[in-house]
């Protein structure tokens, strides 16, 4: 596609031919890898944090006890790893219906759009001049003095006027080009900021999606009942059990959360690749069951699995609503938890000894 300058000072954008872009690894098609990506993710880290819990290895990091596991959760692990199978089914199909509707990602226009933003660039130096003047300071006299030493910031000053920065193009001698800054800028905008912001802008849309529905389900009696409860058989989470929830709110919070979020952010297929997965990986996280010191995702944030344990305890189940990344909405709306939860987790070992040793008894 050939495309026409805004100006006839300004660069012309480059021509460019769209193609499929290939698939990230060999041996499989990027399709199944972004359906079944966050499914090897979920259960690889599970089985990390499945070993800890059997051969009880960094006990003194536990949130719970092994007896708090046998003794407080109402459902079997094997009940538990059957419904998250289920979930993960209804993910994977939820994720090829919208990777089917969503077109495929093209490539061959990178150097068209960085070329967009240069342009941009080259553009809103034509307000510096103004703003210089506003400030008192002569800014043709300033470039014209910077002009032989320093000949690309004069041109900056001077509103984005480089003479000297031309090419041939096409047979077409003295051809206007970017300055090697402004391409450099294009780049850190086109390949770091926009994607930063697009995965940024992810996050705050999913946090805000589940925080609502999530704090909806224990606000209404009957959502509750019927969804949200079987979460909460739970009172003692680990990792596999991170997904273990009736279908419907399953689907809900969790795949069409993400898949809003995907959505309204307008990132690429590949990245979602990034966002799915680690959304998958903060989620088992925060049902591990353990405080890790080393653990970067425990670090990066306050949400952790301190933090969503308590919400799975009785007495704190009418706070910490936040899930998977970060505490803003119980900040902002007054549902964290506040105070010292030691003493009621040394009640609730000690109540778990108690009835591990009558059962024992008997």
């Amino acid at each position: 596609m050939a495309n026409a300058t805004v100006a006839s000072d300004l660069p012309p954008l480059p021509s460019y031919t769209l193609s499929p872009m290939p698939d990230l690894l060999p041996f499989i098609s990027d399709f199944w890898l972004g359906l079944l990506l966050p499914v090897a993710a979920y259960w690889a880290l599970s089985m990390f944090f499945h070993v800890l819990d059997v051969y009880d290895l960094f006990p003194q990091y536990r949130l719970h006890t092994p007896d708090e596991i046998t003794s407080r959760n109402h459902v079997s692990r094997y009940e538990v790893a059957r419904d998250v199978i289920i979930q993960q089914v209804i993910q994977v199909a939820a994720g090829a219906l919208l990777t089917v509707l969503d077109p495929p990602q093209m490539i061959g226009k990178e150097n068209y759009d960085v070329a967009v933003w240069a342009t941009r660039i080259r553009t809103a130096q034509r307000a510096l001049p103004a703003l210089l003047n506003f400030l008192g300071l002569n800014a043709a006299a300033i470039s014209k003095n910077m002009s032989a030493s320093h000949p690309l910031l004069a041109g900056a000053l001077a509103g984005g006027h480089y003479p000297f920065l031309t090419t041939s193009l096409d047979g077409i001698a003295s051809t206007p080009t970017f300055a090697n800054w402004e391409i450099m800028f294009a780049k850190a905008i086109y390949y770091v900021l926009i994607p930063t912001f697009q995965l940024w802008f992810a996050v705050v849309c999913e946090d805000t999606w589940q925080y609502w529905w999530h704090r909806f389900m224990h606000t209404n009696r009957w959502m509750y009942t019927t969804f949200h409860s079987r979460h909460h058989r739970l009172y003692v989470p680990y990792a596999y059990g991170a997904l273990y929830n009736h279908p419907f709110e399953g689907f809900l919070l969790d795949t069409a959360g993400a898949g809003v979020a995907y959505l309204l952010s307008g990132m690429t297929p590949r990245m979602s690749l990034i966002f799915f997965t680690g959304s998958t990986i903060k989620t088992v996280d925060d049902h591990c069951g353990y405080a890790l010191p080393w653990d970067p995702l425990q670090r990066i944030t306050s949400n952790n699995a301190a933090y969503h344990d308590i919400h799975h305890q009785s007495w704190g189940i009418k706070t910490n609503f936040s899930q998977p990344f970060f505490t803003i909405w119980d900040r902002a709306l007054g549902t964290m938890w506040k105070g010292d939860a030691s003493l009621r987790y040394a009640r609730d070992r000690a109540s778990a000894v108690k009835k591990a040793s009558a059962a024992k008894s008997e």
